[in-house]
C-alpha cells in the first residue's frame, strides 16, 4: 500500500480521486489518500462525492503547487509515498523538486511546458533522471490517455503482435456533443495552446513541421462512430515513442475537431484572443488566452451536458516474422456512462483512469524503478489488464492493408 497525494482538483483530479478510492477499496493499492489544490472548496466537493459514491474518506488540503516549501510541508505531513500530479503542466518541475526533497515518487499526465512559451517537450523532465535514480525514486511521465495509454498500446503491440513498428498514427476522436457554442473539454488555456501550436511529426529520423491545423484526413472510426475529419497536431508522446519504438520510420498524431470549433478558434486567433504574451489593458497586464479561459465554460460543468463517445487509439504498421502487418488498437468511452459513474465526462475520465492505474503500478511495485520514465518503457501487460478492470476496455484488430 502507498500513501497517495493527489494535486489538482479539476475534472481530471475528480476522476483520479474517485478511481483511486475504488482501487483502495477493492485491491488495497492505496492506504491514505489526500487531495490537495489551491481551491479547498473544490477538494471538499470531490471528497464529498467520493464518500457518497464509494464510502471512502479522502483527506483534503490547500496547497500552492508552485510553492516548493508548501508542497514539502504537505508531503511530509501526509507522509506521502507517491504524488499524483494532475495540476497544470507549468507546475510539474516544482512538484518534482518537492518529491526529490521529501523522498516521494512522482507521476503526471502531461509534460512540463514554460508559462510563456507553447513548447511541448520532455527535455526539462528527462534532465531529472540522474537525481531520481540517485534518490531511489520513480518518476512516471504522461500517465494519461494521450500521452499514456497510447504509449502503452504501442508497447503492447510490439510485445505481442509486431517485431518492429514502421508507421504509427495516434488518432484521437471525440464524437461527443455538449451543446455549447464553443467550449474545451479540458483546461481551456492548455487546450488552446496545444491546438494552435505548429504541427510536427517524425519521419526518417527528423521532425517535420506544419502550419497549425493545415493537414487533415478523414478516418472511419469503428463501432458506429463513422467517418470524421482529423487534423495533424504535435503531441508529446511522439517524442518519447520516436526514441523507444524499434524500426520507427514515421509517427504522427491526429485529433478530430468540428467545423464549428475550428471556425471559432480561427476567429479568436485572428483577433488576438489566443495570444499567450501579456498585453496592456487599462494600465494592467493581462494574458489574452487566460482572459478567454475565464470566459469559457468550466470543463467540469460539461459532464451532465455531454453525450456521445470518444475513440482513441493507435494504428501501427510493421513487420512480424518478416511479413507486413497492420493493427488498430483502441478504446471507446461513453460520456454519459462516465458521468453516471464519477460525475465527469469522458475526456476527464480517459485521463483520470490511466493516472490512477499508473499510480497503482508504482504502489504495487510493478512499475517501480529509480529514474524518470515514459510509459512505453515498462511491461505493458499489467497496465493493459487494469484498463479492462477499471473502465477503459480496449480492442486490438488486424487491419486489411487496403484500409
Amino acid at each position: 500500500m502507498a500513501n497517495l497525494l493527489i494535486i489538482g482538483a479539476g475534472g481530471v483530479g475528480s476522476v483520479v480521486s474517485h478511481k483511486c478510492a475504488q482501487a483502495a477499496k477493492e485491491s488495497g493499492a492505496f492506504d491514505k489518500i489526500v487531495l490537495a489544490s489551491r481551491t479547498l472548496a473544490r477538494c471538499r466537493a470531490i471528497a464529498g462525492s467520493v464518500k457518497e459514491r464509494l464510502g471512502v474518506d479522502l483527506e483534503i488540503a490547500e496547497v500552492d503547487a508552485e510553492n516548493v516549501p508548501q508542497l514539502c510541508e504537505l508531503i511530509r505531513r501526509a507522509k506521502s509515498d507517491l504524488v499524483c500530479n494532475v495540476a497544470l503542466p507549468y507546475q510539474d518541475l516544482h512538484i518534482m523538486d518537492a518529491c526529490l526533497e521529501c523522498g516521494a515518487n512522482y507521476l503526471d499526465t502531461a509534460n512540463y511546458e514554460p508559462l510563456d512559451t507553447a513548447k511541448f517537450e520532455y527535455k526539462w523532465q528527462w534532465a531529472y533522471d540522474d537525481r531520481f535514480r540517485e534518490a531511489g525514486l520513480t518518476a512516471l511521465l504522461g500517465s494519461g490517455f494521450d500521452p499514456g495509454v497510447t504509449n502503452v498500446f504501442a508497447a503492447w503491440v510490439v510485445k505481442h503482435e509486431l517485431d518492429e513498428v514502421n508507421v504509427l498514427d495516434i488518432i484521437d476522436c471525440n464524437a461527443g456533443n455538449h451543446g455549447q457554442a464553443f467550449a474545451t473539454n479540458f483546461n481551456p488555456e492548455i487546450n488552446i495552446r496545444e491546438v494552435t501550436a505548429r504541427g510536427r511529426y517524425w519521419e526518417h529520423g527528423q521532425w517535420v513541421e506544419t502550419d497549425p491545423l493545415s493537414w487533415s484526413m478523414d478516418y472511419d472510426f469503428p463501432d458506429g462512430i463513422g467517418k470524421k475529419k482529423c487534423y495533424l497536431m504535435y503531441h508529446e508522446e511522439l517524442e518519447s515513442l520516436a526514441l523507444h519504438l524499434p524500426g520507427l520510420v514515421r509517427a504522427r498524431f491526429w485529433m478530430t475537431f468540428s467545423d464549428s470549433y475550428i471556425n471559432h478558434l480561427k476567429v479568436l486567433g485572428n483577433v488576438g484572443m489566443t495570444r499567450i504574451d501579456p498585453v496592456k489593458f487599462h494600465g494592467q497586464e493581462i494574458v489574452p488566452i487566460q482572459f478567454l479561459a475565464a470566459l469559457l465554460p468550466d470543463p467540469a460543468s460539461l459532464g451532465p451536458l455531454t453525450k456521445g463517445r470518444t475513440c482513441i487509439g493507435d494504428r501501427l504498421e510493421g513487420l512480424k516474422d518478416g511479413s507486413k502487418k497492420i493493427f488498430y488498437i483502441y478504446n471507446i468511452c461513453d460520456h454519459e456512462a462516465c458521468y453516471r459513474e464519477v460525475g465527469s465526462q469522458a475526456i476527464s475520465y480517459t485521463t483520470g483512469v490511466p493516472a490512477m492505474i499508473g499510480a497503482k503500478m508504482i504502489a504495487e511495485g510493478k512499475w517501480k524503478k529509480p529514474g524518470v520514465w515514459n510509459m512505453e518503457q515498462f511491461d505493458p501487460d499489467p497496465f493493459m489488464h487494469d484498463l479492462n478492470i477499471y473502465g477503459l476496455p480496449w480492442k486490438c484488430v488486424a487491419v486489411d492493408e487496403k484500409n
